[in-house]
């Protein structure tokens, strides 16, 4: 008798659990929007390179273009003319950084270090919806070659890849911020 009581219990109780967290506005993060309804073509022209790292503006901006239209909702154009709103960015620094030295203090863990200001415009009502004057995102990669911090071919390889990570976190977290005003 318990193992029948126990069978129907179980999913009854967990429906109404289910029931009860969405009911008190529990949602997956990252689907919703509080973007104004008229909103449906967002522009992201080419963020602005301050830094002397090669090629940086493209892959940011690639990124941010591409999660944008991973949500599904929004029309994202590489240009501000003709959108509802607007989201633009400068990337101010890159550094690198050594994190971590072995014994004979060779560098063995270097630290990329990416600094941005990012602002997102209402085109329609001029309005600033949201802005950080000063994103900043990490990543930590090993050399590939090379014998110390000065030896060019120390970062040719995994800096690259270690750029691609910051780029590809960045615009998760911006767009992140953009929908779900955070």
């Amino acid at each position: 008798m318990m193992r029948i009581l126990a069978r129907i219990a179980v999913p009854v109780l967990a429906s109404g659990l289910s029931l009860a967290l969405t009911a008190c506005g529990y949602a997956l993060a990252g689907r919703g929007s509080f973007l104004p309804d008229y909103i449906r073509s967002i522009g992201v022209p080419q963020f602005t390179n301050n830094t002397p790292v090669f090629d940086v503006d493209r892959r940011v901006s690639d990124r941010v273009r591409a999660e944008l239209t991973n949500r599904g909702r929004y029309k994202v154009l590489a240009a501000e003319t003709g959108t509802d709103a607007v989201l633009t960015g400068e990337i101010n620094s890159i550094s690198f950084t050594p994190a971590s030295l072995n014994q004979q203090q060779e560098v063995t863990r270097m630290l990329l270090i990416m600094t941005a200001r990012v602002e997102f415009k209402d085109l329609k009502t001029g309005k600033v919806l949201w802005s950080n004057p000063a994103l900043q995102f990490r990543e930590e990669f090993e050399p590939t070659t090379g014998t110390s911090a000065i030896d060019a071919t120390a970062f040719f390889g995994q800096d690259t890849n270690a750029l691609e990570r910051v780029a590809t976190e960045f615009a998760r977290s911006v767009v992140s911020a953009l929908m779900e005003a955070f």
